[in-house]
């Protein structure tokens, strides 16, 4: 890789108005999805070439230190220019530091400054006026990105390349005057101030109006300040783009971001929301032909046009939409010659010192695969390297290969003669006879051309490449790259802590929460704070699933009776249409659909131990399988315990079958019991027909000519991961309050003492009016 990969470096070696693309990926919550990620990352990087890739930052802990090894893969593993986000909002100094030596370290010389990735408040202390207060985690050095923006410039010089935010439908949160009402005009002094203080290039918010695009970079390159400066005139402007992964994605991350969706997209995407896959159809078609529209709109002379992605860290509309646009750099393989023959492989390229070369201009292909070597064997070869085999070239042991011209003429004659006998006029011995050229040579990687199709999920190792190409939060499978990120800002306090005031006033007593959760249940309130979807600007209740209707009354039961927080449940169903209005999904009319009955919520400790636990061990693995975790991360589940009494009768039985007592009447005979007493004194079955695999589907669907579909699954893992982001929300939820007040306390006190529980049931025939509706006549029993 080039020395200086900084922006504004690789953007001056492209050639005058061409086209770039970027990609942006976060770092999963889990290791096998981060693990997944990397061969995907390697199988994008080799078949779309971005010019640049983002990786997104997780204030603190784990998530920072998470952040920092993706960014490491990218710059170092896969050599692909990294731009690493950083956010500075209620951080310290020395984790800001941290973080720039990091990525020092790693090679990376870019960072996005942000304030912090919205949604994502950082809880300052206001109150509803605006002002500041004392008594939270509050950091005087960085109050906002610009704050950033100098601190890097003044102790890392020009080392970091550094871009900034810009929202092309205005900003809105909290530290607007007028919250929830956006305004351009508004953000343009910031902004200013932003780039004067060092920006080197402007990364914006996603957008789907191209109108509102459209005016946004018009009126930036026309701005000037006060003292005359056209700060805009010739900064890098590069819009955000997100493929529209889903329905629920588009509507609500268009919600979160306050992005407006133009009435003729909406339309065409609400025309085929129940399907998936014609959403994904549609999406494709409609950022192509917004790319299109973009790359129509006026740029500064000699500048190139520019287009970042917010992946979601999922490959397969991505690469649709940078083939139909014309994005990916040429994808034909070079033409090497003779060299390239069949008995020959990328593995026997070297090093041919007798070959004289020129250092190459850079062109747009360069520069688009970032100046690196060849990756997975798939890059054109470098001026200076032939196709030359060598004598060290697979002298490794090996297995022998019978080779055609290592039998003799008169066995190739008998091999003729008997074959002109058989049915067949190949023999069968010459079937598995290996061709002389390239035999012994390993197989070349795939070409980019075939990158490139498995990235779009064609044929059988592109449909296992997308496995997870229809993300559904956290309750997709856990080994997803994209597991629990929607829609990029993943499951968090999603309001800041005037809004959070505002709407769930100021707790303190469980009273007070449960009467929270019983309004959100019947609909007088728009969230709780462990809601998928917060629409602050609604002025009303938001709509619950038409689904919930079916069990309200269950699930306000175990609110007012029981105690228990409900967070996300759903009814039994029993095979109906995939149009049905309430429970159908999938293309409309070609399958049916169904559903296990499964509740998430949280109980005080003493309850789950003293009657929950024992009463859902009573039932069994075989009617109901659950999930238990508390804050700190202590995790129990149905079939752990499944697997501990299996071992411990085996056991048993190992210990009896060695040790064999007689009776009068000879040996005694061991039968296999049908229950087991544990030690809190209740009952469970000796077996189980419930798999040990970790993994539950408790929706799916039956459609014609496909497999199985299973969007709603729970697993141990992907509750395990969830579970600390649900106490973590606690914690948010705690400081938006002033230390020590009795708010605080009290949410403080909530968070340890309460357990999260998932209970599915495992019986869905008839519905939820049928043997499916048995989960909630056992949660809400008085056993």
């Amino acid at each position: 890789m080039a020395d200086d990969d900084r922006l504004p470096t690789l953007l001056s070696s492209l050639p005058p108005s061409s086209h770039y693309f970027s990609l942006e990926f976060f770092p999963p919550k889990t290791s096998s999805g981060f693990s997944n990620l990397q061969s995907r990352l390697a199988r994008m990087a080799a078949a779309l070439r971005p010019l640049f890739v983002t990786v997104t930052w997780g204030a603190g802990g784990s998530t920072a230190t998470k952040s920092l090894e993706l960014a490491e893969v990218c710059q170092r593993q896969l050599g692909l220019t990294t731009v690493l986000h950083l956010t500075c909002t209620n951080m310290k100094r020395s984790m800001v530091d941290e973080a720039l030596e990091s990525a020092k370290e790693v090679g990376i010389r870019n960072i996005l400054a942000l304030r912090g990735d919205p949604p994502r408040e950082e809880y300052r202390d206001t109150n509803e006026g605006g002002s500041g207060g004392s008594g939270t985690d509050s950091n005087e050095d960085f109050v906002w990105a610009v704050d950033l923006v100098r601190y890097i410039r003044r102790n890392y010089g020009d080392y970091f390349s550094i871009g900034v935010a810009g929202y092309p439908e205005g900003h809105a949160d909290e530290s607007n005057p007028e919250a929830g009402k956006q305004s351009v005009e508004h953000d343009l002094p910031y902004l200013a101030e932003k780039v004067a203080a060092g920006a080197d290039f402007i990364m914006t918010q996603l957008t789907y109006d191209i109108n509102a695009y459209q005016a946004y970079e018009k009126r930036l390159r026309e701005y000037v300040d006060d003292d005359g400066n056209k700060l805009f005139a010739n900064i890098p402007i590069i819009p955000g783009l997100m493929p529209i992964q889903s329905y629920q994605i588009i509507k609500r991350i268009t919600k979160l971001s306050h992005a407006k969706i133009p009435e003729d997209i909406s339309r065409r995407i609400e025309a085929v929301k129940a399907d998936d896959e014609a959403v994904k159809r549609v999406g494709v078609d409609i950022l192509s032909e917004l790319i299109d529209q973009m790359k129509t709109l006026p740029q500064p002379e000699g500048m190139p046009r520019g287009f970042h992605f917010y992946t979601l860290n999922l490959e397969k509309s991505v690469a649709f939409i940078l083939e139909r646009t014309g994005l990916i750099p040429p994808i034909s393989e070079p033409d090497t010659g003779a060299a390239a023959s069949s008995d020959a492989s990328d593995s026997d390229a070297i090093a041919n010192d007798d070959v004289k070369t020129k250092t190459p201009t850079p062109t747009a292909t360069s520069a688009l695969s970032n100046g690196t070597t060849a990756q997975n064997g798939i890059s054109p070869l470098k001026a200076g390297i032939t196709k030359r085999r060598t004598s060290s070239v697979n002298a490794q042991p090996h297995n022998r290969v019978i080779l055609e011209h290592a039998r003799q003429e008169h066995q190739q004659q008998q091999l003729q003669k008997e074959a002109e006998k058989a049915e067949t006029t190949t023999p069968v011995v010459n079937q598995h006879l290996a061709p002389n050229r390239g035999t012994g040579i390993p197989a070349s990687d795939p070409t980019r051309k075939h990158n490139l199709m498995i990235s779009e999920g064609q044929g059988s190792l592109g449909r296992e490449a997308t496995w997870d190409d229809f993300p559904n939060g956290r309750w997709g499978p856990s080994h997803s790259p994209a597991f629990g990120e929607i829609d990029g800002y993943g499951p968090t306090l999603k309001v800041g802590p005037i809004t959070a005031r505002r709407l769930w006033n100021h707790p303190k007593s469980r009273d007070d929460v449960t009467a929270l959760f019983r309004r959100h249940v019947v609909g007088e309130l728009e969230a709780v704070p462990w809601s998928d979807e917060i629409d602050v600007d609604s002025g009303g209740p938001a709509a619950l699933r038409a689904e919930t209707e079916v069990i309200r009354q269950d699930l306000l039961a175990l609110i007012e009776n029981k105690g228990y927080w409900t967070l996300a449940s759903q009814p039994a169903v029993d095979g109906v249409r995939s149009e049905d209005e309430t429970f159908g999904w999938g293309p409309p009319g070609e399958g049916f659909v169904f559903q296990k009955a499964f509740v998430e919520f949280f109980c005080p400790r003493c309850e789950w131990e003293e009657k929950l636990r024992p009463r859902l061990i009573k039932y069994g693995p075989q009617q109901v399988g659950w999930l238990k975790t508390d804050a700190h991360g202590e995790f129990e589940s149905s079939e752990l315990l499944e697997m501990a009494e299996d071992g411990r009768r085996e056991e048993e039985e190992r210990q009896e079958a060695s040790s064999p007592s007689k009776t009068e009447d000879g040996p005694t005979q061991q039968q296999a019991p049908t229950s087991e007493t544990t030690s809190k004194g209740t009952t469970t079955t000796s077996t189980s027909t419930i798999p040990t695999s970790g993994v539950n589907a408790v929706t799916w669907g039956v459609f014609r000519g496909k497999e199985i579909v299973t969007p709603t699954i729970i697993e141990a893992e992907s509750f395990r991961a969830w579970g600390e982001e649900a106490y973590s929300i606690w914690s948010e939820w705690r400081r938006c309050f002033p230390r020590g007040s009795q708010e605080e306390q009290f949410l403080e006190q909530m968070r340890r003492e309460s357990v999260l529980v998932n209970v599915v049931g495992h019986t869905y025939i008839g519905g939820h009016a049928g043997q499916g509706g048995e989960l909630w006549k056992i949660l809400l029993s008085d056993e």
